[in-house]
């Protein structure tokens, strides 16, 4: 621990760390320092004068944000003088400062406003013309209004710094400095967002929120993000049962402030016009609009039928569903069903790494781990575009505690910024040039291994074996594609496997079996979209699909049942490190339903409704708790917006991966499987369409 220095502030005696900085000191402690530049985690700017503080003895007012502590040191930050500074400092941000806060999009949030409610001036001395310039357009996402800057840089640094990107500068000198994008006069970047949620100001504004309402008029709802795997924590803004718009300010989740543009604006999937609001059945070889009584009460009886003269059944599960749903659908297919032809389809090899590991404790990484650990390894992955919040762990532990960062990929990614050693591998070539690094891996302390989905099955032992020889302590995240790909594995969406990697007693159908079948009694697809790639031969199967749109699978569907989206309703989600979180309804669309609920309301018209239980969440999560191996988690901890990290195994897994079913979408920051197709805000960014790195 480092040492600890004493001083004082405002006559408060305390004790902090040595190399801490004033502000720093201040805030741990209760005491509010005023600052626009300053922002945690980034580079120091000392910009906005607006933390100058009294230091005893010392000849001048000093700045906070640069100041380090010194033992004895007395600091006062209200006195008279530092009140007439920063007044004083507010008075020159003003004067060129339109003063349109009724129509700004920052009212209500902004740190200037704030200020000068706090410390302003009445009236300002300055009588010349405001230096006024045109807003601008950047992109579809970002809108820039340059009267309103205060030059405080922090989009420039967090676009720099944080994302990695640098699409952010400043032109021009003096009163006429502004801050200009990497493209003349438009981005080419990650379209975060993340320089507008930074701006202190309304001088960088989102194209999905402005002009619409304020913030005292929306209900904030925390939930976790429904594109990636990454499991990043977004508070959706809601008014009128509509999201306005997505952010995390509150730094509430593992992310922290972070989020790409998938968390922050591709929520607009959810009001699409094609969304499904009423179920279809086929009728007269047309799927027509019916009741959701006369949609379950067909679904319900073909089901019996099939049954009852011995046929087969094949389900298909969601990589995006909950846990809950994906617990409930097992248990449905095999006690109800009795089949265990139940799959997803597969983005990462979790399941030999959990054989390989046999047990062994804190051997998985999280979140966190990536920003502390001393080393990190990166194989066969392209983190910023596929995994956009493992990438930024990685970039601030560089910065903030020096990590060695080695990127073994095929191709230039953003990590070699960072990198100690990039060693570029042909695909299929990874191990040995994982192998070449074993000279510099064994001097590292520790170790952190991330793997995309190039390394399966007996790579993944090679890969263990490999970090077991290394001497050090190592951990490893295997890389999947979607919101809850680790939770489809764990609940048992296998038909190998029952939920907690429990060997089924009967080997089923894999997806791929099941769409090539041309015997199935009926095929039932829930959240998937299996035919976007494939061939259906199983035609004659009674098929039933529950989704948000028409999609190419449900468009040949016999039932089409309208299913609510992740930002529809309650449960938890696993994330790509086996964090498991809460989502919270924060919307509800008209027609739709939890496809919890669906498979509920068809065992309730089975008579199967005993069998399987109540299909609450809350109800369906305490039985995952009891019967699912390392699910046993507090409530608490993610009942209050927390992540709790499963470890789901014991031992040894008595069943192989099957490596040919392995297969990630290597979605970008602009793409995100079928739901990416009705985000208009995806599709309007330049970079989904130019081949962005």
């Amino acid at each position: 621990m480092a040492d600890l220095v004493k001083l004082t502030i405002n006559d408060r005696h305390l004790e902090v760390p040595a190399g801490t900085l004033v502000i720093e000191a201040a805030k741990r402690n209760g005491i509010e320092i005023p600052s626009f530049c300053y922002y945690e985690g980034l580079a120091l700017q000392a910009a906005c004068r607006m933390c100058l503080v009294e230091v005893e003895k010392a000849p001048k007012l000093m700045v906070a944000c640069t100041l380090p502590v010194a033992e004895g040191m007395v600091v006062r930050t209200e006195t008279p003088t530092v009140q007439q500074a920063r007044k004083s400092m507010l008075e020159f941000l003003l004067s060129n400062h339109p003063l349109d806060c009724p129509v700004c999009d920052k009212g209500g949030e902004c740190e200037l406003q704030d200020m000068v409610f706090r410390y302003g001036a009445g009236e300002s001395r300055f009588t010349e013309q405001k230096v006024h310039e045109d807003e601008k357009q950047w992109s579809p996402v970002v809108f820039f209004d340059m009267p309103r800057c205060i030059l405080c840089f922090r989009c420039v640094r967090i676009c720099g710094e944080g994302m990695g990107v640098n699409a952010l500068g400043v032109v021009n000198r003096g009163v006429l400095s502004e801050i200009a994008p990497n493209k003349g006069d438009h981005l080419e970047c990650d379209e975060c967002g993340m320089c507008i949620d930074i701006c202190p100001v309304g001088a960088l504004t989102s194209g999905t929120y402005r002009y619409k309402t304020r913030p005292w008029e929306m209900e904030h709802v925390g939930t976790i993000c429904t594109h990636c795997s990454n499991g990043c924590k977004t508070t959706l803004g809601v008014r009128n049962d509509k999201i306005i718009r997505g952010n995390n300010r509150d730094r509430s989740g593992i992310n922290g402030e972070f989020l790409c543009i998938k968390g922050r604006y591709a929520f607009d999937f959810s009001d699409h016009p094609d969304r499904l609001q009423t179920p279809l059945v086929r009728t007269g070889g047309k799927l027509q609009p019916a009741s959701w009584s006369q949609a379950l009460e067909v679904v319900a009886k073909n089901f019996q039928d099939v049954k009852q003269r011995g046929g087969r059944f094949g389900v298909i599960g969601s990589n995006h569903t909950t846990n809950e749903e994906n617990y409930y659908l097992q248990k449905f297919a095999r006690q109800v069903l009795m089949t265990n032809n139940i799959d997803h389809h597969r983005t990462g090899d979790v399941l030999t790494l959990l054989d390989a590991l046999s047990g062994r404790n804190e051997a998985l990484a999280t979140t966190q781990d990536l920003y502390q650990s001393k080393a990190i390894l990166v194989v066969a992955a392209e983190l910023a575009l596929e995994h956009p919040f493992l990438s930024f762990q990685i970039r601030a532990n560089y910065r903030h505690h020096q990590a060695h960062v080695y990127a073994v990929t095929s191709q230039p990614v953003r990590e070699d910024k960072t990198a100690t050693v990039i060693v570029r591998a042909a695909p299929g070539a990874e191990l040995s040039a994982v192998e070449s690094l074993r000279e510099k891996l064994k001097a590292e302390p520790e170790l952190i291994i991330l793997y995309g989905d190039a390394i399966k099955g007996d790579g993944v032992r090679k890969l263990v074996a490999f970090g077991t020889s290394l001497g050090i302590p190592v951990k490893y995240v295997p890389l999947v594609d979607y919101s809850n790909s680790r939770g489809a594995v764990d609940m048992g969406l296998m038909p190998e496997l029952l939920p907690g990697y429990q060997p089924s007693q009967a080997f089923g159908l894999t997806w791929a079996d099941m769409l090539a079948s041309e015997d199935l009694g009926a095929l039932w697809v829930i959240g998937a979209n299996p035919l976007k790639n494939a061939e259906l031969r199983a035609r004659n199967a009674f098929m039933v699909v529950q989704e948000m749109f028409l999609t190419d699978t449900a468009q040949i569907a016999d039932v089409v049942l309208p299913a609510a989206s992740a930002y529809e309703k309650s449960g938890t989600v696993t994330n790509v490190c086996g964090e498991v979180q809460r989502l919270k309804r924060a919307i509800q669309t008209m027609g739709a339903k939890p496809d919890l609920e669906i498979i509920g309301l068809i065992a309730k018209e089975m008579d199967a409704a005993a069998v399987v239980g109540p299909w609450t969440s809350d109800s369906v999560f305490e039985e995952i708790r009891k019967n699912v191996r390392g699910y046993d988690v507090p409530v608490a901890m993610i009942a209050t917006g927390g992540a709790a990290q499963t470890m789901p195994v014991n031992g040894r897994i008595a069943v192989e991966s099957r490596t040919d079913l392995i297969r990630s979408t290597h979605d970008n920051l602009f793409t995100s499987g079928t739901l990416g197709r009705y985000s208009k805000m995806l599709n309007s960014v330049l970079e989904r369409r130019l081949n962005y790195h």
